[in-house]
């Protein structure tokens, strides 16, 4: 934890997002739930109580909140009108199960806003990793890409559900750096079967990270941040019109209609 704010851009990142997306909303927020929160530096709408949660005692402590589980809330049933969760729900156990109880702690038309690393991240870090070691081992927890997070929004109960990405490059002198910037954001390996890797294959996965670098001797590396926006269902929001209930055809509108 008491390295962590040097490398902590990609939550920076996340929460700048997650602050565009909140603007947008013209409504007043009174109950917000931090999910995940680190230290503790996302900054609620004005006037709001914040309840903050995470995983880690030395974050829950740093930010006056509760130390749980993002799949084990306990929180009541329809405590906030807004929970947010920044580079968090990649990594727990039960993701659908986490984003039900995230709904479920919604009150109705409660907002849900999150981003996490996910999709096509670290594209040239598994790129040097393969190939490194014979067998090859798994080195990074598998990462959700933008059509499954609007899938689980869905499955989790949530109504008008977006998930979009914007992807963000980092150009690193070394491998060295980039796994310092993963270790120091917790992010390296969460898998529980973990292996070291062998000094020789660190080696192979150096050289091959390194062949990639551009005319300056550094290389891309790719993160995607995935955001979600959801909803918890209320009688008050607006619905989709019920299938034939149009007024013009598509192929009258495709012929210019009216004829």
């Amino acid at each position: 934890m008491a390295g962590y704010p040097a490398h902590d851009f990609l939550r920076a990142a996340m929460l700048d997002g997650i602050a565009d997306r909140l603007d947008a909303v013209k409504r007043d927020f009174t109950d917000v739930l931090d999910l995940g929160c680190h230290a503790g530096r996302f900054v609620a709408p004005p006037g709001a109580r914040v309840a903050r949660l995470d995983p880690g005692f030395g974050f829950a402590r740093a930010a006056g909140g509760v130390q749980a589980d993002e799949d084990r809330l306990p929180f009541a049933d329809a405590a906030f009108d807004l929970v947010v969760a920044a580079g968090t729900l990649d990594s727990v156990n039960d993701l659908p199960g986490a984003l039900a109880l995230i709904r479920r702690a919604l009150r109705p038309d409660g907002l849900f806003l999150g981003a996490f690393v996910g999709g096509n991240s670290l594209s040239a870090l598994r790129a040097a990793l393969r190939g490194a070691e014979e067998p090859a081992v798994a080195r990074l927890h598998p990462q959700i890409d933008v059509r499954s997070a609007g899938d689980l929004l869905v499955r989790a109960g949530f109504t008008l559900p977006v998930a979009d990405v914007e992807t963000l490059d980092v150009r690193y002198p070394g491998l060295g750096r980039l796994l310092d910037d993963l270790r120091g954001m917790a992010a390296s390996n969460l898998l529980v079967d973990r292996h070291p890797l062998a000094r020789e294959a660190l080696a192979r996965a150096a050289a091959a990270f390194a062949a990639r670098a551009e005319k300056d001797g550094r290389v891309r590396e790719r993160f995607d941040l995935i955001f979600l926006t959801g909803w918890s269902p209320s009688p008050d929001q607006p619905k989709p019109a019920r299938r034939g209930s149009a007024g013009a055809s598509l192929a009258a509108a495709l012929r210019g209609g009216g004829d």
